[in-house]
């Protein structure tokens, strides 16, 4: 696969720019509820997103310093069918898709930064050999 597809929540960055450099495939908006632990904003909204190979490290790293610290920890991630990136603030995680161990380290990882473990639980997503 020559793309990673994933989500990045618009209201996450602090630079929007970095969306100019993705191929958004839809958008979905989301009221945020209780649940989301964003309850100074009145939505997300959620960008698919296309990420060619070749560019999916350098993506990754300006995702990860346009990621809103502001008031909560936030993430973005896309993954072809053998790799993952989970970007969080000053932080990018390469994960193997089979490892549930890379997986367990990420998922900790957000969780010490506040975000709710529910939205954090990545194991879900290890492909089976």
């Amino acid at each position: 696969m020559n793309t990673y597809i994933g989500t990045i929540i618009e209201e996450s960055l602090t630079d929007l720019d970095v969306l100019k450099l993705v191929k958004i495939i839809s958008t979905k908006v989301e009221l945020v509820v209780e649940k989301h632990q964003t309850l100074w904003l009145k939505q997300w909204t959620l960008h698919k997103v296309e990420i060619p190979v070749n560019k999916s490290q350098e993506i990754a790293e300006l995702l990860s310093d346009a990621i809103d610290t502001t008031h909560t920890a936030w993430y973005a991630d896309y993954k072809n069918d053998s790799h993952h990136y989970i970007i969080f603030p000053d932080k990018v995680f390469f994960i193997d898709r089979f490892s549930r161990e890379q997986y367990d380290v990420a998922s900790r990882y957000g969780i010490a930064l506040g975000i709710p473990d529910y939205q954090v639980n990545f194991s879900i997503h290890v492909r089976k050999g």
